[in-house]
């Protein structure tokens, strides 16, 4: 059964309260995302990237199957109350990436703003691609 409880620790979550001071950069989730990965033992042996973008892709599938299944709604589940739904698998994703990115030491917060500034000049629906 889906619930909109809320565990206690998610309080005391990154990002949670509206503080200006508590908000997270691109660079602490990479820092974040990554030393908590090598603590868990991810790091313990080299992954290749490949690996960890297949990895990344499957965060990516997960966030469809729970949209196609429960749309956008989010809960908490089991004895743990393991966060679920689009929401905490978009989150995956961008954790996954941000692990990877610390790993290979890329600077992901540069090449975003970037990526935006060239974006902010492409055509309309540049590339012919549809959507």
């Amino acid at each position: 059964m889906l619930s909109s409880f809320k565990p206690s620790w998610v309080k005391s979550a990154i990002g949670i309260e509206d503080k200006k001071e508590d908000r997270i950069t691109i660079k602490k989730l990479i820092n974040e995302s990554h030393e908590i990965a090598k603590s868990k033992g991810w790091w313990e042996e080299e992954r290749d990237i490949p690996h960890c973008l297949a990895l990344i892709h499957s965060e990516v599938s997960e966030a469809l199957e729970a949209y196609r299944k429960h749309g956008l709604v989010s809960w908490y589940e089991g004895h743990d109350l393991k966060p679920e739904g689009i929401s905490f698998e978009l989150a995956d994703t961008i954790i996954r990436i941000c692990d990877l990115a610390g790993h290979l030491g890329i600077d992901l917060e540069k090449a975003i703003k970037e990526k935006i500034t060239y974006n902010k000049g492409r055509s309309y629906r540049h590339g012919s691609k549809r959507a």
